[in-house]
């Protein structure tokens, strides 16, 4: 599921620059791995005697993408389609107990700054000799997923294989290639299924946010807020990978054993508030209208409904992962967003998790019981996951700070349109506005009580990234 993704073009200056820099030192994020752990990455893996390199498949990831967790292929079949989903197999090269496993049990999480990322694993491994590049025989756990005529699944099957990717793709060609109808049908085939697979997700009562990206761009010193929307090639995609993470979450299910990626119904307080951002943003949200129906009526080019589905992401703070073992199955199974029971097993590369549901489902297709090096991490898991979770939440909201407050810097004394989306319960006079125009959020103080969910005239009166507070607004 999407988190906010905000990144900044060209060479960013030196006191934004900085900012990044030490938001990094007071979190404790560092690229540079022990040198044991380097070396063991640096190990050839274990093979799999299942050899899959004659599956044509390809990769679709953003252009200058490196690790690349998957691989896939389409097909029809009996008046249906089989899907072929390739997952890069860590397990294969991390030693369970090792180093390296220690170090990816520190990091958790692939950690993404506006100006770089930090990765799970090293380099040599995560965009080297794991990764699903192009041309290159690599070891995976390779899903055979089969549909009916509707896209609903009818059987499910995945082993160790070796495999090779034919072609490294990204979302604007494989676009252009099915709109132009050149497209050959493996393809093809994304839009047909990806549709069918969205229909159903309707049907069921999930969600698929458009998460646009929201792109700083510098320009003579000062900075610009755009946002990115992905073509409709980005939701066919991401329907392959949660079609693959429903079927691990079965397979677990009905194994008796596993880690799912669990999300409860929002409480209404967190929907009260993305009403108020609504409203601030002039999106009108009858009260009959479900929260679905109106993420499903956006339009993420659209530059205010982009700035509300970024705000969207609020709604899924409350995803945890939930293990179990020996048939006890736990309270909640599902996943509110995906209105189903879901796992995450598709992005080994980028989150510790995965790793373990991958090794689950393979057992449990398998017919063999789950490694005992996979049981032995269960009970910590989600306490990690948490962990890393509220890092790469930290790591967000500084840096969301960080970029809002370069945006401003220049505009301190100006005043701005915006709504108060939420006021502290034991001080009444200090809270948060969302400005209409930059989609800025920050922080406000008033000299009484703020109007909760009204629009009023705010002043900026800081806009500093190297400050504790970046962003700060008083009434007008």
């Amino acid at each position: 599921m999407p988190r906010r993704h905000i990144r900044v073009t060209g060479a960013p200056e030196a006191p934004l620059r900085a900012a990044l820099t030490a938001l990094r030192t007071e979190l404790g994020v560092s690229d540079a791995y022990p040198p044991q752990a380097v070396t063991e990455a640096e190990r050839p893996p274990v093979l799999p005697a299942y050899d899959a390199t004659d599956i044509p498949l390809f990769t679709i990831d953003p252009p200058t993408s490196t690790d690349l967790d998957q691989a896939m292929h389409l097909a029809r079949r009996d008046g249906g389609y089989r899907v072929r989903y390739a997952i890069a197999d860590v397990a294969a090269f991390v030693v369970p107990g090792s180093a390296l496993d220690a170090e990816t049990h520190r990091r958790v999480m692939t950690l993404y700054f506006p100006d770089e990322k930090v990765p799970l694993h090293p380099a040599v491994l995560s965009e080297g000799a794991a990764s699903l590049l192009p041309d290159q025989v690599r070891p995976a756990a390779l899903w055979t997923i089969d549909l009916d005529a509707e896209g609903r699944t009818s059987s499910v099957d995945v082993r160790r294989a070796l495999v090779r990717s034919r072609a490294k793709l990204d979302y604007e060609s494989v676009q252009k290639e099915i709109d132009s109808g050149t497209a050959e049908e493996p393809l093809a085939l994304l839009k047909e299924i990806g549709e069918l697979r969205e229909r159903l997700e309707v049907e069921r009562g999930g969600i698929s946010l458009k998460v646009p990206e929201q792109e700083i761009v510098e320009r003579d010193g000062t900075y610009e807020l755009t946002y990115r929307a992905g073509v409709p090639a980005d939701g066919w995609n991401a329907q392959i990978s949660l079609l693959t993470g429903m079927a691990a979450a079965d397979l677990m299910l009905a194994h008796g054993t596993g880690v799912l990626r669990t999300l409860p119904a929002a409480p209404d307080g967190a929907v009260g508030r993305l009403r108020r951002t609504a409203h601030a943003l002039h999106i009108d949200w009858p009260h009959h209208v479900s929260y679905a129906a109106l993420v499903r009526s956006l339009d993420p080019h659209v530059p205010h409904h982009a700035a509300f589905l970024q705000e969207c992401t609020t709604l899924l703070r409350g995803a945890g992962y939930t293990v179990f073992r020996d048939g006890v199955l736990p309270d909640i199974t599902t996943h509110s967003a995906v209105a189903a029971p879901y796992a995450h097993c598709t992005a080994p590369l980028r989150r510790l998790a995965d790793r373990y549901a991958s090794e689950t489902c393979l057992a449990a297709v398998a017919g063999t019981p789950v490694p005992d090096w996979v049981l032995a991490a269960f009970d910590a898991l989600p306490r990690e996951m948490a962990e890393g979770g509220r890092r790469a939440g930290a790591v967000e909201r500084g840096s969301v700070d960080i970029v809002e407050a370069a945006l401003l810097k220049d505009r301190v004394g100006e005043v701005f349109d915006g709504c108060v989306v939420e006021v502290e319960e034991r001080k009444p006079a200090v809270g948060t506005v969302q400005l209409e125009s930059p989609a800025v959020i920050g922080r406000i103080e008033g000299p009484g009580p703020l109007p909760l969910g009204e629009r009023l005239r705010v002043r900026l009166t800081q806009a500093d990234p190297s400050r504790p507070a970046k962003v700060r607004f008083a009434p007008a």
